[in-house]
């Protein structure tokens, strides 16, 4: 891994820091390391040219260190046996740009044309040497153990996935003016429901009056969540994160939340592109235009996002569970099953609103995300059922053009 991360200095831990009770923390590590692909690297591998690639820290060929940081580890490797049959190598996504693919492989940064449609970065990939003077194929997208999917922005029934194989996903919320508690709670259910374990930064901590309440605020919302008061440019709270990370980290949040920023003091150097943020909303422009795979100094890796204009929820009933598991404890004690928690007799949920136990806004989000979710569930549903009829059209349409053809044989 390239020398040039080095931790800053001047980075100091802060103690505005909650953690779940009764979990361990990891250190800012990768998967196993034990276990590297094979030393035969491909031949015909084409190296792209240009400022943009490769990322910083992978611009040679990766060591078993530097392997093993990308995320590989036993289970790609049994995972990759019958690509590895066939003589294709193991390569990482590390940047998908306009149909062109990024990669880190056995001989280091190679960029393919095309490839498996829906590529993303985060993903593991078997890559087909090309022969002297012809450009290497990826071949084929090895199954995903993580995926982080928000509802797409064309608002079809597709999902659109923001990133791959994550292990720690970072939700980078201001502390500033523009605090939203939906907002956190929306990011959380899009972070639990991907599979990989979330942890908030809440950023620019020093513009905030009262950190303590703010930090104390945040972790009520994110129960089991490690909560981690930060600013990136005075490096408060920048260890404590740090401490926490491992293996493939991505790092997701509003336009101007401060993510970029953060995400520089993550890797110790200024890498990502920051903007000028308008003093009225906290709002900002995209400064980072794609997702990007970047080393970082402590191992591991980071992907940095663009930041979201819209979170929409895509099938995501496990991550509203795990958000929301108050209120779905209370609407187990409701006296009818599918009590919808409005004017039933016996709600459990409402006798908590009136006594003061669960905030009236709490439950409002709640709602909101139900139905958002279950409309996008059934934006999916209706998407199936047409495949479905034009699977059976296109059958049909096969028969009757063979009993025309039979009836002429006749």
């Amino acid at each position: 891994m390239s020398s040039r991360f080095s931790p800053s200095s001047d980075e100091s831990s802060c103690s505005g820091v909650s953690h779940p009770a009764g979990t361990s923390h990891p250190a800012g590590t990768s998967h196993s390391a034990n276990v590297s692909p094979s030393a035969d690297s491909p031949s015909g591998v084409a190296s792209p040219s240009g400022p943009s690639f490769p990322a910083p820290g992978l611009d040679g060929p990766p060591g078993a260190g530097v392997w093993a940081a990308l995320g590989w580890d036993d289970d790609w490797a049994a995972a990759f046996e019958e690509h590895a049959r066939r003589g294709l190598s193991p390569a990482r996504v590390v940047r998908v740009d306009r149909g062109r693919c990024d990669l880190v492989a056995e001989a280091g940064p190679v960029r393919v044309e095309s490839g498996p449609p829906g590529a993303c970065t985060g993903d593991w990939a078997a890559l087909r040497a090309g022969a002297a003077g012809a450009e290497p194929r990826l071949e084929a997208l090895l199954p995903r153990r993580t995926a982080i999917v928000r509802a797409s922005a064309s608002r079809d029934s597709q999902g659109q996935v923001l990133a791959a194989n994550v292990d720690t996903v970072v939700l980078a919320v201001p502390a500033g003016g523009s605090w939203d508690a939906g907002r956190l709670e929306r990011l959380l259910a899009l972070a639990w429901e991907s599979g990989a374990r979330p942890v908030v930064a809440l950023t620019k901590i020093d513009r905030c009056a009262d950190p303590g309440a703010l930090l104390e605020e945040a972790a009520a919302l994110a129960p089991g969540v490690d909560v981690v008061a930060t600013s990136a440019l005075h490096g408060e709270g920048v260890d404590t994160l740090t401490a926490l990370l491992g293996g493939t980290v991505v790092l997701l949040g509003t336009s101007g939340a401060g993510k970029s920023t953060l995400g520089n003091a993550l890797l110790g150097e200024e890498v990502l592109a920051t903007g000028e943020i308008r003093e009225v909303d906290d709002k900002g422009r995209h400064t980072t235009v794609r997702r990007e795979l970047l080393p970082l100094p402590h191992g591991g890796v980071l992907i940095d996002t663009p930041g979201l204009r819209g979170v929409g929820l895509h099938d995501a009933a496990d991550g509203l569970g795990q958000v929301f598991a108050d209120i779905e404890e209370l609407a187990a004690e409701c006296r009818f099953g599918d009590c919808a928690h409005r004017v039933e007799p016996g709600c459990a949920v409402l006798a908590a609103v009136e006594s003061g136990a669960l905030p009236e806004r709490r439950l409002a989000s709640y709602r909101k995300l139900l139905r958002e979710n279950a409309w996008a569930a059934a934006r999916t549903d209706a998407r199936l059922r047409a495949e479905q009829t034009n699977r059976w059209k296109v059958i049909s349409r096969t028969q009757r053009a063979a009993y025309r053809f039979r009836d002429k044989q006749r």
